[in-house]
């Protein structure tokens, strides 16, 4: 397996991984998958700023995991939120682990110190997940979201980065890329 900071040509490849868990699963919210054109464009914004890494296999992207602002509001600006997503034929093979702790590792780099994942209910694996790598439980929004015919609550989990009382700003993504301990936030 090979980590390494998403394309925009990755776009089909994450759009394949992320189409199903749309049309078939309650996991996303969203009503109909994005087509190559807007995966393109949100891996490009993304790594504005975040980390988008993917995983490959054989030279297939396999699954992805990415991270973006948690709030807008600067108090929040040390705080983000993640995802990660594995190909069906992936799953169970480390793939999601190895993709969150480099991207944890990389959220670190950039002066993060708080990481939140939302996962619809039920999900009772990876709820499980999230708890495995150091996931707390912190809160849930009940019936907050409206998808294939029911309420769905999504349960909101933190891992704290780091500690740190008086932290900079977070660094922009472009700005560590290639610096001291980049290298080694990617290895496996």
């Amino acid at each position: 397996m090979r980590l390494r900071l998403a394309r925009e040509a990755d776009a089909p490849a994450v759009r394949a991984i992320y189409a199903p868990i749309v049309t078939e699963t309650t996991t996303s919210f969203e009503a109909e998958p994005p087509s190559v054109e807007e995966v393109a464009r949100r891996i490009r914004t993304t790594l504005a700023t975040h980390p988008w890494l993917v995983a490959e296999i054989g030279g297939a992207v396999v699954g992805y995991a990415y991270a973006g602002p948690h709030r807008s509001r600067t108090a929040y600006q040390w705080s983000t939120e993640v995802s990660v997503y594995v190909h069906a034929d992936a799953r169970r093979r480390g793939v999601a682990r190895a993709l969150y702790l480099a991207l944890f590792e990389v959220l670190r780099l950039q002066g993060y110190v708080n990481a939140y994942a939302g996962i619809t209910q039920p999900n009772a694996p990876s709820m499980s997940f999230h708890e495995a790598i150091g996931f707390e439980p912190v809160g849930v929004y009940r019936r907050v979201g409206f998808k294939h015919g029911a309420w769905h609550d999504v349960a909101w989990s933190q891992l704290r980065l780091r500690e740190d009382d008086a932290p900079a700003p977070p660094r922009m993504l472009p700005d560590i890329v290639g610096s001291e301990g980049w290298d080694a936030a990617l290895k496996l």
